[in-house]
Protein backbone atom coordinates (compact mmCIF):
# COMPACT_ATOMS: atom_id res chain seq x y z
CA UNK A 1 0.00 0.00 0.00
CA UNK A 2 1.54 3.13 -1.30
CA UNK A 3 -0.28 6.28 0.69
CA UNK A 4 0.60 9.30 -1.48
CA UNK A 5 -0.65 13.32 -1.95
CA UNK A 6 0.71 12.91 -5.51
CA UNK A 7 -1.24 10.53 -7.96
CA UNK A 8 1.11 10.94 -11.00
CA UNK A 9 4.42 10.63 -8.09
CA UNK A 10 2.85 7.52 -6.93
CA UNK A 11 2.53 5.97 -10.10
CA UNK A 12 6.41 6.93 -10.41
CA UNK A 13 6.81 5.24 -7.37
CA UNK A 14 5.26 2.02 -8.49
CA UNK A 15 6.91 1.70 -11.49
CA UNK A 16 10.34 2.09 -9.39
CA UNK A 17 9.51 -0.54 -7.39
CA UNK A 18 9.05 -3.07 -10.71
CA UNK A 19 5.13 -2.56 -10.56
CA UNK A 20 2.61 -5.36 -10.37
CA UNK A 21 -1.20 -6.13 -8.76
CA UNK A 22 0.33 -6.65 -5.57
CA UNK A 23 1.44 -2.86 -4.99
CA UNK A 24 -1.61 -0.01 -4.65
CA UNK A 25 -2.21 3.56 -4.33
CA UNK A 26 -4.22 5.39 -2.38
CA UNK A 27 -5.02 8.96 -3.00
CA UNK A 28 -4.25 10.82 1.07
CA UNK A 29 -6.82 13.49 -0.09
CA UNK A 30 -9.19 11.37 -2.06
CA UNK A 31 -12.96 10.41 -0.86
CA UNK A 32 -11.82 6.63 -1.00
CA UNK A 33 -11.35 4.76 2.54
CA UNK A 34 -7.73 2.88 2.10
CA UNK A 35 -7.99 -0.93 1.88
CA UNK A 36 -6.83 -2.68 4.91
CA UNK A 37 -4.97 -5.76 5.36
CA UNK A 38 -1.70 -4.30 3.99
CA UNK A 39 1.13 -6.54 3.79
CA UNK A 40 3.88 -3.40 3.72
CA UNK A 41 2.92 0.29 4.11
CA UNK A 42 4.53 3.37 1.96
CA UNK A 43 3.86 6.86 2.56
CA UNK A 44 5.08 9.23 -0.19
CA UNK A 45 3.69 12.89 0.95
CA UNK A 46 5.77 16.13 -0.53
CA UNK A 47 5.12 18.18 2.51
CA UNK A 48 3.99 16.82 6.74
CA UNK A 49 1.77 19.61 7.68
CA UNK A 50 -0.25 18.84 10.43
CA UNK A 51 -3.36 18.22 7.93
CA UNK A 52 -1.50 15.68 6.48
CA UNK A 53 0.09 14.36 9.67
CA UNK A 54 -3.56 13.80 10.62
CA UNK A 55 -4.71 12.17 7.26
CA UNK A 56 -1.48 9.83 7.34
CA UNK A 57 -2.43 8.99 11.26
CA UNK A 58 -6.27 7.92 9.88
CA UNK A 59 -4.89 6.02 6.96
CA UNK A 60 -2.06 4.02 9.11
CA UNK A 61 -4.92 3.08 11.92
CA UNK A 62 -7.01 1.66 8.89
CA UNK A 63 -4.95 -0.27 6.38
CA UNK A 64 -1.70 -1.72 9.12
CA UNK A 65 -1.68 -3.44 13.00
CA UNK A 66 1.24 -3.12 15.16
CA UNK A 67 2.88 -5.77 12.62
CA UNK A 68 2.84 -4.09 9.12
CA UNK A 69 6.35 -2.56 8.39
CA UNK A 70 5.50 0.91 7.55
CA UNK A 71 8.46 2.95 5.20
CA UNK A 72 8.05 6.75 5.44
CA UNK A 73 10.11 8.82 2.30
CA UNK A 74 10.96 11.96 3.56
CA UNK A 75 10.70 15.59 1.49
CA UNK A 76 12.60 18.37 2.05
CA UNK A 77 14.13 18.58 5.89
CA UNK A 78 15.18 15.13 6.77
CA UNK A 79 15.67 15.75 10.55
CA UNK A 80 12.34 17.44 11.05
CA UNK A 81 10.48 14.42 8.65
CA UNK A 82 11.97 11.71 10.76
CA UNK A 83 10.78 13.28 13.68
CA UNK A 84 7.42 13.03 12.42
CA UNK A 85 7.37 10.10 11.05
CA UNK A 86 8.68 8.33 13.97
CA UNK A 87 6.02 9.47 15.53
CA UNK A 88 3.61 8.27 13.30
CA UNK A 89 5.27 4.40 13.93
CA UNK A 90 7.10 4.38 10.95
CA UNK A 91 9.83 0.96 10.85
CA UNK A 92 12.14 2.63 8.47
CA UNK A 93 12.60 6.04 7.35
CA UNK A 94 14.33 7.28 3.56
CA UNK A 95 15.00 10.47 1.64
CA UNK A 96 12.77 10.61 -0.70
CA UNK A 97 15.31 11.00 -2.98
CA UNK A 98 16.99 7.71 -2.48
CA UNK A 99 18.03 5.78 -5.68
CA UNK A 100 15.58 3.39 -6.75
CA UNK A 101 17.99 0.69 -5.71
CA UNK A 102 17.99 1.78 -2.58
CA UNK A 103 14.39 2.15 -2.39
CA UNK A 104 14.20 -1.89 -3.69
CA UNK A 105 16.62 -2.84 -1.15
CA UNK A 106 14.73 -1.05 1.57
CA UNK A 107 11.34 -2.75 0.72
CA UNK A 108 12.81 -6.07 0.13
CA UNK A 109 14.47 -5.59 3.44
CA UNK A 110 11.21 -4.53 4.82
CA UNK A 111 8.91 -7.42 3.44
CA UNK A 112 11.19 -10.06 4.52
CA UNK A 113 10.77 -11.48 8.25
CA UNK A 114 13.70 -13.74 10.02
CA UNK A 115 16.68 -11.42 8.99
CA UNK A 116 19.48 -11.35 11.69
CA UNK A 117 20.89 -8.26 12.49
CA UNK A 118 24.08 -8.76 10.90
CA UNK A 119 22.09 -9.72 7.76
CA UNK A 120 24.75 -7.81 4.69
CA UNK A 121 21.13 -6.80 3.52
CA UNK A 122 20.58 -4.66 6.37
CA UNK A 123 24.02 -3.35 6.91
CA UNK A 124 23.98 -2.20 2.98
CA UNK A 125 20.60 -0.70 3.84
CA UNK A 126 22.46 1.27 6.79
CA UNK A 127 25.26 2.49 4.84
CA UNK A 128 22.90 3.63 2.02
CA UNK A 129 21.24 5.46 4.50
CA UNK A 130 24.02 6.89 6.34
CA UNK A 131 25.23 7.98 2.75
CA UNK A 132 21.85 9.93 1.89
CA UNK A 133 22.09 11.60 5.01
CA UNK A 134 26.10 12.59 4.30
CA UNK A 135 24.84 13.69 1.17
CA UNK A 136 22.57 16.54 3.00
CA UNK A 137 25.15 16.84 5.30
CA UNK A 138 27.87 18.01 2.80
CA UNK A 139 26.16 19.91 0.77
CA UNK A 140 28.78 22.61 1.17
CA UNK A 141 25.68 25.42 0.29
CA UNK A 142 25.02 26.09 4.19
CA UNK A 143 26.10 24.08 7.77
CA UNK A 144 24.18 20.97 7.76
CA UNK A 145 21.56 20.88 10.08
CA UNK A 146 22.24 19.11 13.88
CA UNK A 147 19.35 16.76 12.60
CA UNK A 148 20.43 15.46 9.40
CA UNK A 149 23.72 15.00 11.56
CA UNK A 150 22.33 13.09 14.31
CA UNK A 151 20.30 10.93 11.92
CA UNK A 152 23.45 9.86 10.09
CA UNK A 153 25.23 9.55 13.37
CA UNK A 154 22.25 7.22 14.95
CA UNK A 155 22.56 5.12 11.69
CA UNK A 156 26.76 4.21 12.16
CA UNK A 157 26.31 3.77 15.19
CA UNK A 158 23.58 1.45 14.72
CA UNK A 159 25.06 -0.40 11.91
CA UNK A 160 28.08 -1.20 14.14
CA UNK A 161 26.72 -1.83 17.02
CA UNK A 162 24.74 -4.85 15.03
CA UNK A 163 27.60 -6.15 12.72
CA UNK A 164 31.58 -5.72 12.18
CA UNK A 165 33.26 -2.52 11.56
CA UNK A 166 35.56 -5.04 8.67
CA UNK A 167 32.16 -5.90 7.41
CA UNK A 168 31.11 -1.62 7.51
CA UNK A 169 34.09 -0.83 5.78
CA UNK A 170 33.80 -3.29 2.62
CA UNK A 171 30.24 -1.60 2.09
CA UNK A 172 31.64 1.80 2.33
CA UNK A 173 34.82 1.37 0.18
CA UNK A 174 32.11 0.51 -2.70
CA UNK A 175 30.40 4.22 -2.61
CA UNK A 176 31.80 6.15 -5.76
CA UNK A 177 32.66 9.55 -4.38
CA UNK A 178 36.18 9.72 -2.47
CA UNK A 179 35.20 11.79 0.02
CA UNK A 180 31.65 10.07 1.18
CA UNK A 181 33.95 7.07 1.62
CA UNK A 182 36.33 8.17 3.76
CA UNK A 183 34.45 10.34 6.05
CA UNK A 184 31.74 7.10 6.36
CA UNK A 185 34.85 5.15 7.05
CA UNK A 186 36.26 7.30 9.51
CA UNK A 187 32.81 7.47 11.45
CA UNK A 188 32.41 3.22 11.03
CA UNK A 189 35.85 3.05 13.05
CA UNK A 190 35.33 5.88 15.51
CA UNK A 191 31.55 4.21 16.44
CA UNK A 192 33.43 0.88 17.06
CA UNK A 193 36.70 2.54 18.63
CA UNK A 194 34.00 3.85 20.82
CA UNK A 195 32.44 0.59 21.55
CA UNK A 196 36.16 -0.94 22.59
CA UNK A 197 36.23 2.13 25.23
CA UNK A 198 32.78 1.09 26.58
CA UNK A 199 31.89 4.70 25.92
CA UNK A 200 28.35 5.60 26.88
CA UNK A 201 25.57 6.01 24.52
CA UNK A 202 25.22 9.97 24.69
CA UNK A 203 29.52 9.83 24.33
CA UNK A 204 30.05 7.58 21.86
CA UNK A 205 26.89 9.35 19.57
CA UNK A 206 29.13 12.49 20.07
CA UNK A 207 32.35 10.56 18.89
CA UNK A 208 30.92 9.30 15.71
CA UNK A 209 29.48 12.87 15.13
CA UNK A 210 32.31 14.31 15.09
CA UNK A 211 33.94 11.72 12.82
CA UNK A 212 31.32 12.51 10.28
CA UNK A 213 31.85 16.16 10.22
CA UNK A 214 35.69 16.13 10.53
CA UNK A 215 35.78 16.67 6.93
CA UNK A 216 33.22 19.20 6.08
CA UNK A 217 35.62 21.99 4.70
CA UNK A 218 36.08 19.88 2.22
CA UNK A 219 32.93 20.90 0.45
CA UNK A 220 33.83 23.64 -0.43
CA UNK A 221 37.13 22.71 -1.63
CA UNK A 222 37.34 22.73 -6.01
CA UNK A 223 36.32 19.24 -6.85
CA UNK A 224 39.19 19.64 -9.23
CA UNK A 225 41.42 19.00 -5.80
CA UNK A 226 39.20 17.01 -3.96
CA UNK A 227 38.93 14.33 -6.70
CA UNK A 228 42.25 14.58 -8.57
CA UNK A 229 43.52 10.56 -9.30
CA UNK A 230 46.93 11.96 -8.79
CA UNK A 231 49.14 13.57 -5.52
CA UNK A 232 48.36 16.93 -5.07
CA UNK A 233 50.79 19.54 -5.99
CA UNK A 234 52.32 21.63 -3.25
CA UNK A 235 49.74 24.76 -4.47
CA UNK A 236 47.30 22.44 -4.59
CA UNK A 237 48.20 20.84 -1.04
CA UNK A 238 47.65 24.56 0.29
CA UNK A 239 44.14 24.89 -1.00
CA UNK A 240 43.41 21.26 0.23
CA UNK A 241 45.02 22.15 3.99
CA UNK A 242 42.07 24.95 3.96
CA UNK A 243 39.46 23.07 5.00
CA UNK A 244 39.58 21.95 8.67
CA UNK A 245 39.47 26.04 8.53
CA UNK A 246 36.53 26.19 6.27
CA UNK A 247 34.82 23.77 7.78
CA UNK A 248 34.78 25.42 11.16
CA UNK A 249 33.91 28.26 9.96
CA UNK A 250 30.86 26.42 8.03
CA UNK A 251 29.63 24.98 11.14
CA UNK A 252 30.31 28.30 14.23
CA UNK A 253 26.85 29.44 14.62
CA UNK A 254 24.75 26.74 13.86
CA UNK A 255 24.24 25.32 16.87
CA UNK A 256 27.19 22.83 17.20
CA UNK A 257 29.30 22.05 20.80
CA UNK A 258 32.64 23.23 21.15
CA UNK A 259 33.78 19.33 21.34
CA UNK A 260 32.49 18.99 17.66
CA UNK A 261 33.94 22.28 16.68
CA UNK A 262 37.32 21.49 17.54
CA UNK A 263 37.12 18.14 15.92
CA UNK A 264 36.00 19.94 12.58
CA UNK A 265 39.76 22.33 13.31
CA UNK A 266 42.02 20.08 15.01
CA UNK A 267 41.86 16.82 13.10
CA UNK A 268 44.90 17.70 11.84
CA UNK A 269 47.17 18.84 14.76
CA UNK A 270 49.71 16.95 16.08
CA UNK A 271 50.72 16.52 20.00
CA UNK A 272 54.10 17.86 19.30
CA UNK A 273 52.71 20.79 17.87
CA UNK A 274 53.82 19.99 13.62
CA UNK A 275 50.13 19.69 12.42
CA UNK A 276 48.03 22.20 11.28
CA UNK A 277 46.15 24.84 11.41
CA UNK A 278 47.14 26.32 14.59
CA UNK A 279 50.05 24.13 15.45
CA UNK A 280 48.26 22.86 18.66
CA UNK A 281 50.65 21.31 21.28
CA UNK A 282 49.90 18.03 23.97
CA UNK A 283 47.01 19.60 25.84
CA UNK A 284 45.71 21.81 23.86
CA UNK A 285 44.46 18.69 21.97
CA UNK A 286 41.09 17.19 23.04
CA UNK A 287 40.56 13.63 23.66
CA UNK A 288 37.85 13.59 21.46
CA UNK A 289 40.16 15.45 18.74
CA UNK A 290 42.67 12.67 20.07
CA UNK A 291 40.50 9.67 18.84
CA UNK A 292 39.17 11.11 15.39
CA UNK A 293 42.82 11.84 14.07
CA UNK A 294 43.89 7.92 14.99
CA UNK A 295 40.49 7.02 12.78
CA UNK A 296 41.27 9.70 10.27
CA UNK A 297 45.07 8.74 9.36
CA UNK A 298 44.45 5.00 10.23
CA UNK A 299 40.93 5.14 7.33
CA UNK A 300 43.45 7.32 4.95
CA UNK A 301 45.88 4.66 5.11
CA UNK A 302 43.75 1.62 4.37
CA UNK A 303 42.12 3.41 1.84
CA UNK A 304 42.49 2.28 -1.89
CA UNK A 305 42.86 5.81 -4.38
CA UNK A 306 43.51 6.00 -7.69
CA UNK A 307 47.28 6.78 -6.81
CA UNK A 308 47.84 4.47 -4.08
CA UNK A 309 46.96 0.87 -3.12
CA UNK A 310 45.73 0.50 0.55
CA UNK A 311 48.17 -0.74 2.86
CA UNK A 312 47.34 -4.07 4.88
CA UNK A 313 45.34 -3.30 8.07
CA UNK A 314 48.74 -4.33 10.44
CA UNK A 315 51.48 -2.33 8.51
CA UNK A 316 48.66 0.73 8.69
CA UNK A 317 48.38 -0.01 12.37
CA UNK A 318 52.20 -0.12 12.38
CA UNK A 319 52.38 3.78 11.10
CA UNK A 320 50.24 4.60 13.81
CA UNK A 321 53.03 3.33 16.23
CA UNK A 322 55.79 4.97 14.33
CA UNK A 323 54.48 7.74 14.93
CA UNK A 324 55.11 8.25 17.96
CA UNK A 325 55.03 11.78 19.84
CA UNK A 326 52.27 12.99 17.24
CA UNK A 327 50.04 10.73 18.32
CA UNK A 328 48.75 9.78 21.59
CA UNK A 329 50.01 6.32 22.77
CA UNK A 330 47.84 5.50 24.57
CA UNK A 331 44.97 5.99 22.26
CA UNK A 332 47.22 3.98 19.80
CA UNK A 333 47.09 0.98 21.78
CA UNK A 334 43.34 0.77 22.88
CA UNK A 335 43.15 1.47 19.05
CA UNK A 336 44.80 -1.74 18.36
CA UNK A 337 41.64 -3.85 18.62
CA UNK A 338 39.71 -1.85 16.44
CA UNK A 339 42.53 -2.06 13.76
CA UNK A 340 42.88 -5.43 13.83
CA UNK A 341 39.38 -5.88 13.65
CA UNK A 342 39.42 -4.53 10.46
CA UNK A 343 41.42 -7.50 8.66
CA UNK A 344 40.07 -9.99 6.15
CA UNK A 345 38.76 -13.28 8.02
CA UNK A 346 42.01 -15.53 6.48
CA UNK A 347 44.38 -12.70 7.67
CA UNK A 348 42.81 -12.96 11.15
CA UNK A 349 42.65 -16.64 11.24
CA UNK A 350 46.95 -17.32 10.60
CA UNK A 351 47.57 -14.74 12.66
Amino acid sequence: MILTDDLGRGERLIRNLGGGPSLVLHDLYGDAEPPTGAALVISDVSALTSDAVLRLRRALAATRDKTTPFLALIHGNLGRGEIQATALGATRILPASAATALLVKAVAGLSTTGRRPDDPTDLWRCAEEARCAFTAIFRGDAAPSAAIVDAGTTIVNRAIRESKVRDWLDVVAGFDDVTHRHCLAVAGLAAAFAQSLGLNEADAHHLTKGALLHDIGKSRIPLAILNKPAPLTPEERVEMDRHPSIGHGMLIGGGYDAGTLAVVRSHHEFLDGSGYPDGLRAAEISDLVRLITICDIFAALIEARPYKAPKPVREAYAILEKMGPKLDADLVRAFRQVAFACEQPSLRASA
